[in-house]
């Protein structure tokens, strides 16, 4: 089982190289970036209102849930965590967090324990369902529903693996757009390193996404594709960094990452070379959108921007959909907008969510 999630990609392998050179004002591209900007604009602003469910059957009382995290040195996995537990708090419900220590064998053992707590529902945190197939079955036998939070690519119901609903943004809006602020940001002209972890299916179909986006337009090379995976980051994002300054130098003007840690781990490296906090690479992260990550991009300490997942308002979400399978009723099929936030437009705010969801769950549950 192991093997056969870890395939696809060697850990720490880098592959993808390609001579680039700095372009003019004036784009190769100039359909691609003119999209490109315009989406990139659409996204950066601000929401005002609150566009998700404003109706839904009333709180179940006396609900257990455990969520089971892939590991919760994932920030986007703890985010979504600590979303949980406020609005398991909020709805009056009791929550236990278990965590799966990011590898097969714990994130098994940790999907076990939570079977034997025999909870009302088990979030599955960040982790491909496939990897817990004996778990999943017995879930499902135990008529235990199951809520992904990235679990799957798609948000909503999933028949194969079975879950009541996936909460996420759509991966391929957020890959699409973080490779358009690199283009837009470029004047589509960039030699771009792109970091993945190819051990977690949709983390690896999200950078495949990306790279293909990036494509579109011929002044933007990829340079390099690195696989280090989440666990792995502290200890050899640094390294790897080191490397590719040896290797590209001034050709490296651009990054994304599948997750802001990546960058976290970069900056030491990148400082050492003397690189400035606000120039190149310019690096946003794909997804996630940590408190840490919205302070690099506030100080300008390398990462310009991020495309962040609203965590707080999909931890409530994540309760929502649970209260609509206890009382026999379809999932919201809610997905929330993409947004990219930069130093520009978070105003020092070091976290994203639309506007309005605490009230509008609220009403919903009678709380």
């Amino acid at each position: 089982m192991a093997a056969a999630v870890l395939a696809g990609c060697e850990r720490g392998a880098s592959s993808g190289a390609a001579p680039y050179a700095p372009g003019p004002a004036s784009s190769g591209c100039p359909a691609v970036l003119a999209g490109a900007r315009a989406a990139v604009a659409r996204a950066e602003r601000p929401r005002t209102a609150w566009d998700g469910p404003t109706t839904g059957p009333r709180a179940v009382a006396g609900r257990s849930i455990v969520y089971v995290a892939q590991t919760m040195t994932n920030p986007g996995v703890a985010g979504a965590a600590k979303g949980v537990r406020e609005a398991a708090k909020a709805i009056g419900w009791r929550l236990r967090v278990i965590d799966g220590q990011g590898t097969p064998a714990g994130i098994q053992a940790a999907f076990s324990q939570a079977i034997t707590l025999k909870p009302a529902g088990i979030v599955i945190g960040g982790f491909d369902p496939r990897l817990t197939s004996q778990q999943v079955a017995k879930a499902r036998a135990d008529r235990i529903p199951l809520v992904g939070w990235h679990a799957v690519d798609a948000p909503g119901p999933s028949r194969d693996p079975d879950l009541f609903s996936n909460v996420t943004t759509r991966v391929r809006d957020v890959a699409k757009i973080s490779a358009d602020w690199v283009i837009a940001h470029s004047r589509g002209h960039a030699g771009v390193v792109v970091f993945t972890d190819a051990s977690i299916p949709f983390a690896r179909h999200k950078s495949e996404l990306i790279k293909k986006q990036l494509a579109t337009c011929p002044g933007v090379r990829l340079l390099a594709e690195e696989n280090i995976p989440i666990p792995d980051t502290s200890s050899r994002t640094p390294q790897e960094v080191s490397s590719l300054l040896s290797r590209f130098r001034d050709r490296w003007t651009h990054s994304v990452a599948i997750n802001d840690v990546y960058f976290a781990d970069a900056a030491p490296a990148l400082r050492a070379a003397r690189k400035k906090g606000g120039g190149a690479p310019f690096n946003i992260g794909a997804g996630d959108g940590d408190p840490s990550a919205f302070q690099r991009i506030n100080s300008r300490q390398f990462q310009a921007a991020t495309v962040p997942e609203p965590f707080s308002q999909q931890g409530w979400q994540i309760l929502d959909e649970f209260n609509r399978a206890f009382s026999h009723r379809p999932a919201s099929g809610y997905v929330a907008p993409v947004h990219v936030s930069t130093a520009t437009n978070s105003h020092g705010a070091t976290t994203w969510d639309p506007p309005g969801y605490r009230a509008a769950y609220l009403r919903i549950w009678g709380r």
